[in-house]
C-alpha cells in the first residue's frame, strides 16, 4: 500500500582533473579516484570553490539506497548496476562499504540487500531535528487526550505523504489503528494528501501527475488529476477534509492544514477513527472543530497569522452543532 518515489541525483557531477584521471576506467581505478577523492594537493581549489563539486562514490552510495522503496525493499547488484549506469564491480564494493557503514544488510544470499538500521536511524534524527515535530507533538497529545483518538502529523515527499509524528491513542478498543512513524502513503489517494496539495495550481499537480489515469485503490479514488483538483479544492474551501473509509476500510479521518510563517501548506494534522462512518452531526461537528483547532494552534506556533478568510481558522471558531 505504501508508495515511495524513487529520485536520483539531478545535479553535474564534476569532471575529473587531469587526463589521467580521466583516462582510467571505472574498474580498473585505485579506490581514491574510483570515488572521486581529491588528492591532498587539491585543498586550496577546494576551499576557493569546494561547494561547487561532487563526489562520485558519495553520490553513486546515495543512489543506490534512494532505489530501495516499500514496492522494491530487496535488490541486488545486477539490477542496481543497470539503473544507477555504473559497472556491477563497482556497485558491489558500493554494496559491501554501505553493508559495512550499517546502511544495508543481505538477504537470500550473497547478491541482495535491503536497507538496515542505520537508514531507519538517520530518519529518525532528522524528524526529531523538525521544528513542526517538536511544536506539533504536545498539541497532538492535547488533541487525543481530548478526543480519545490517535493523532498524527503528516507532511508530503513529492506524490507521498509521510507520517513524522504521532500521539497514540490510551483507549484499549482503538488501540488497534497503528501508524508508524515514516509511513508512506500515496497522496492522491488519501485526504492528507488532497489537504497538503491545497497550495498547488492545476498546472503544478499536472506535472505532479502526467499520466492520463492515476492508481486506484478503492473505488473512490480519483482516477484523473482533473478529480483531484476537485477534491483538492474542496477540501481547501472548507478548511478540513474528511474521509470515511475511503482509502482503508473501517477508518476514517479528518484532516487540516498546518501552514507556516508563509502562509504555505507545511503539514497536515489529523485524527483517526476506527470505523467506516464518523457519526452524526452532534458527534462529527466537535471533531472537525477540534482537528481545525489544533492545526491552527500549531500553524500560529510556526508564527502563522491566519487571515480573516482563512477557511480552517473559520473552523476552529464555530461553535459545534448542539444535540437534539
Amino acid at each position: 500500500m505504501a508508495k515511495e518515489e524513487q529520485t536520483g541525483a539531478g545535479r553535474k557531477q564534476a569532471k575529473p582533473r587531469g587526463a589521467a584521471a580521466a583516462a582510467l576506467p571505472d574498474e580498473t581505478a585505485s579506490p581514491d579516484q574510483a570515488d572521486g577523492v581529491d588528492s591532498p594537493d587539491s585543498t586550496g581549489e577546494e576551499s576557493a570553490g569546494g561547494s561547487t563539486y561532487l563526489v562520485p562514490g558519495l553520490e553513486r552510495g546515495l543512489r543506490i539506497l534512494a532505489e530501495f522503496s516499500a514496492r522494491e525493499p530487496v535488490l541486488g547488484a545486477p539490477e542496481l548496476s543497470k539503473r544507477i549506469g555504473i559497472p556491477r564491480t563497482t556497485t558491489f564494493r558500493l554494496l559491501q562499504t554501505l553493508e559495512a557503514l550499517g546502511f544495508l544488510e543481505r538477504v537470500n544470499g550473497d547478491r541482495y540487500f535491503r536497507l538496515s538500521v542505520a537508514v531507519l536511524r538517520l530518519g529518525f534524527e532528522y524528524l526529531s531535528s523538525l521544528e513542526l515535530t517538536d511544536v506539533g507533538t504536545p498539541i497532538l497529545e492535547r488533541l487525543r487526550d481530548a478526543t480519545g483518538l490517535s493523532t498524527h502529523l503528516l507532511i508530503r515527499d513529492q506524490r507521498d505523504v509521510v507520517f513524522v509524528a504521532k500521539a497514540q491513542t490510551h483507549e484499549p478498543m482503538f488501540s488497534s489503528v497503528k501508524v508508524h512513524v515514516g509511513t508512506r502513503l500515496p497522496a492522491h489517494a488519501t485526504v492528507h494528501g488532497q489537504v497538503l496539495m491545497g497550495d498547488l495550481t492545476f498546472e503544478e499537480l499536472r506535472q505532479l501527475y502526467p499520466e492520463p489515469q492515476l492508481e486506484r485503490f478503492t473505488e473512490r479514488t480519483p482516477v484523473t488529476v482533473e478529480e483531484l483538483y476537485g477534491r483538492v479544492r474542496e477540501s481547501a474551501a472548507l478548511g478540513y477534509a474528511l474521509s470515511e473509509a475511503s482509502f482503508e476500510r473501517g477508518i476514517s479521518v479528518v484532516s487540516a492544514p498546518v501552514r507556516d510563517q508563509s502562509g504555505k501548506i507545511a503539514a497536515a494534522l489529523t485524527v483517526t477513527i476506527p470505523r467506516s462512518d464518523i457519526g452524526e452531526a452532534e458527534e462529527r461537528e466537535p471533531l472537525i472543530i477540534a482537528v481545525c483547532q489544533a492545526a491552527l494552534e500549531l500553524s500560529e506556533r510556526l508564527s502563522y497569522r491566519p487571515r480573516p478568510d482563512d477557511p480552517t481558522a473559520q473552523q476552529a471558531r464555530r461553535k459545534p452543532v448542539a444535540a437534539s
